[in-house]
């Protein structure tokens, strides 16, 4: 099953504590695999760690997540050497491909080196839903801002390129972030920037922002663009609210 045109799902959220587990997927994990469209059978997710080095007690806890919520989870692992033969015929064979945080900085580099940028692009569009959190949301955008070279936040400006914009996380959350993103739009440095607080999602059809969802209340997306005139305007959109998982 593949959705019907090239689809992304970049977030602040996805996981939750579990009740008997670490953790568990929360609404915008489980509206990734609603937007694949599959139907009658377990949802595949392959679970992508290179952000935070393919942590072994990570990916066991995502499959504890993943059993709770009925998914078949395969991760895709990179270190120290990729965990499947062919990793383009593995991700075809997925409804959802959900990149997790950390370091965008180095998820960017591992995944070039082994041909993921030219790879994800074409499992893309051919209807397998990408999706992600924090550093795997802004890995699909031309950039955003990040902490992957320091305490102190900086520009990212070598993303996936599939969505030609820019992208903020933690728009809330971590008060370095609003002031930074519009500082940056308004020298240039980012293009017009689609951002999330906590707890919400932005959904692409394509390139086009189609809506934005969330899990969390009283939260929201922004759209931060240069005027002609140099100034940075920024606009609140109001999500969607997701059932709880």
């Amino acid at each position: 099953m593949s959705a019907d045109t090239p689809t992304v799902l970049a977030t602040s959220g996805g996981f939750r504590p579990g009740v008997r587990t670490q953790l568990e997927f929360s609404s915008l994990v489980h509206y990734a695999v609603d937007l694949s469209g599959v139907e009658g059978r377990s949802p595949r997710v392959s679970y992508v760690g290179t952000a935070g080095g393919d942590q072994a007690f990570r990916i066991a806890a995502m499959h504890d997540a993943a059993r709770v919520a009925g998914f078949d989870l395969t991760p895709l692992r990179l270190f120290t050497m990729p965990n499947v033969e062919d990793i383009e015929a593995h991700l075809r064979e997925q409804d959802v491909v959900w990149v997790d945080g950390g370091s965008v900085a180095n998820l960017l580099a591992v995944w070039r080196v082994h041909g993921l940028d030219e790879i994800l692009r074409r499992v893309w569009r051919a209807g397998v839903v990408l999706a992600g959190v924090s550093a795997g949301s802004i890995c699909w955008f031309d950039g955003g801002t990040t902490d992957s070279f320091g305490p102190a936040l900086r520009p990212v400006t070598n993303g996936l390129g599939l969505l030609p914009y820019a992208n903020g996380v933690h728009y809330d959350s971590e008060s370095g972030r609003r002031p930074l993103v519009h500082r940056l739009v308004a020298e240039g440095t980012l293009g017009t920037t689609h951002c999330t607080d906590d707890g919400v999602g932005l959904v692409y059809s394509g390139t086009e922002l189609v809506e934005a969802v969330s899990e969390a209340p009283g939260r929201a997306a922004y759209l931060v663009r240069r005027e002609p005139d140099g100034t940075v305007a920024e606009e609140r959109i109001e999500p969607r609210p997701l059932p709880r998982a």
